[in-house]
């Protein structure tokens, strides 16, 4: 039996393929639904792409459950077509999928799991929080009921990627990754912080030309798309992994140094979106009293995360 039993709440997305196809890959993990969101697409376009994913990768028994077109308090402005494509896939333009999201929506189908399996399911959201928080606002026993929540989001000790101060899955529902920053649950925090240190460089993607595998022949297609944006913008030979190493913490938490730190996410000002830390010594401030501890990852060997991650999807 597989060491984790996962869903995934995904904007597939470029890197967000890559982290659907290495859990797939990964022995240590089984993945028992994906739920879609906005972010890098609107999440009837998302949720076509994870329906297109687990078809390349065969794994259509896979559930799919769509989710929320909006965050819980604000509207969704632009998704990132600039970072992933039109049509989030590197601008491929695959053939619609043969397949159909289930009829429960995203947060039902997170609440239902979890309540059906105490202690055994993994939350592993690498999109912006609605879901999450939506699962939460029904089922507030699930905090209870859940083994982890492991986020892809956030930058405690470092700027961020879509404002100087804010990580985007974070901006793009502020309200939401409040709620789930704050509730009695375990959290794990995969930010900015480590997650703009696993760089897979341009040599490392050349390889995935010659794999003979479905999913690698996929991500040979649509990273060339993000590989141009972070040459351009970041002046980079190569890619972050966000989403991936996410899934990678599963596998290897060894190669991650973490810090329990209290979060809370700003909402009012040019800040907004930004996941403030705070320690034990200034946890006394009243934006930070009574707030949970959240398992922040802040440093990571990023060479042993990039090579794992290769290593399961070539």
């Amino acid at each position: 039996m597989a060491q984790h039993r996962i869903i995934i709440d995904t904007d597939p997305g470029i890197d967000d393929a890559m982290a659907i196809f290495f859990a797939l890959n990964s022995p240590e993990i089984e993945l028992i639904g994906l739920t879609t969101t906005f972010g890098n697409g609107h999440t009837d376009l998302t949720t076509i792409n994870a329906l297109r994913l687990l078809e390349i990768a065969g794994r259509s028994d896979i559930p799919v459950a769509q989710g929320a077109p909006q965050p819980i308090a604000s509207a969704f402005e632009e998704p990132g077509a600039v970072v992933h494509g039109d049509d989030a896939q590197g601008n491929l333009n695959l053939p619609l999928p043969t397949t159909q999201a289930i009829q429960q929506s995203a947060a039902e189908f997170i609440v239902e799991q979890v309540m059906n399996a105490p202690r055994e399911i993994t939350l592993v959201p690498i999109g912006p929080l609605t879901n999450i928080a939506m699962a939460l606002q029904i089922e507030p026993r699930i905090a209870q009921a859940v083994r982890e929540v492991v986020i892809m989001g956030g930058n405690a000790l470092c700027p961020g990627n879509i404002t100087p101060a804010a990580e985007a899955n974070i901006f793009h529902d502020v309200e939401a990754a409040d709620l789930v920053f704050g509730a009695e649950w375990p959290v794990t925090m995969v930010g900015l912080d480590v997650t703009q240190k696993t760089i897979m460089t341009a040599a490392q993607l050349a390889q995935f030309e010659g794999s003979a595998k479905a999913t690698a022949q996929h991500l040979n297609g649509i990273i060339p798309f993000y590989l141009n944006f972070t040459r351009e913008v970041n002046k980079l030979d190569g890619i972050f992994l966000h989403d991936p190493t996410t899934l990678a913490y599963l596998v290897a938490p060894d190669a991650f140094k973490t810090e329990k730190l209290y979060i809370r996410v700003e909402s009012e000002s040019f800040s907004r979106g930004k996941t403030w830390p705070a320690s034990f010594m200034n946890k006394w401030s009243t934006a930070w009293l009574n707030r949970p501890l959240v398992n922040v990852c802040v440093d990571i060997d990023g060479a042993r995360i990039s090579d794992l991650i290769l290593e399961r999807l070539v």
